[in-house]
């Protein structure tokens, strides 16, 4: 591929390591609605938009989704004040940027949860661009990352969709924008490999070695 000038990154799971209190405020909401739910089943859904996850966690109460959501929000901003980007991930942003990369945030996230870990990790302007899943579709559609080509006016052959699960990868896959796997997240090797990534890497370290060759 040439080189590319564009890289978008999921959040959690991918900069963040946030996977933990995500299960743990999927669970307390569940359990305060006594709805059954396990860690691999929240774990699992990491990546989709918030109603997508009630939607696929809770089909059979659509009437308590909104309140379960809230009680998610609530635990979520009490409990992972720890939260934070994984080892590495500050260095390998600024070298890219140093590098003239574009970089770009696409997530599962509301817009206020995306604007709240921003604020909090310093790094709006490290990023182009940043596309929540509340303000356009939820992964796997491709709608965030053409909007964010549209944004950048790079072609879709000269972005890296980096992301842990397999919604991100599918997302690339679904407008042919080459992506990177990270197994450090949320699924494996074997799953994010049935979407023929350039790459799938075991760490940050690995990461930021591919990225900063393919680009």
């Amino acid at each position: 591929m040439e080189k590319a000038k564009l890289v978008v990154f999921d959040w959690d799971g991918t900069l963040f390591n946030s996977i933990g209190q995500i299960v743990d405020s999927l669970l307390y909401a569940a359990r305060k609605y006594h709805q059954p739910l396990t860690s691999d089943e929240g774990k699992d859904i990491i990546g989709l938009g918030l109603p997508e996850v009630m939607q696929r966690l809770f089909p059979t109460v659509p009437e308590l989704h909104e309140d379960i959501l809230n009680a998610y929000a609530e635990h979520y901003v009490l409990s992972s004040q720890s939260d934070s980007w994984f080892e590495g991930v500050s260095e390998m942003l600024t070298a890219l940027q140093r590098k003239g990369v574009i970089l770009a945030v696409a997530t599962g996230k509301s817009r206020r949860g995306l604007d709240r870990v921003l604020l909090k990790t310093e790094s709006n302007n490290l990023f182009e661009i940043t596309r929540a899943a509340s303000e356009t579709k939820s992964k796997p559609n491709p709608l965030m990352l053409q909007e964010i080509l549209e944004h950048t006016q790079i072609p879709v052959h000269e972005a890296i969709m980096v992301g842990d699960t397999s919604y991100d990868l599918e997302m690339a896959s679904n407008i042919k924008m080459p992506s990177i796997g990270v197994t450090y997240g949320v699924h494996s090797e074997d799953i994010l490999m049935n979407y023929n990534p350039l790459c799938v890497v075991n760490s940050i370290d690995e990461l930021t070695e591919k990225l900063l060759a393919y680009t």
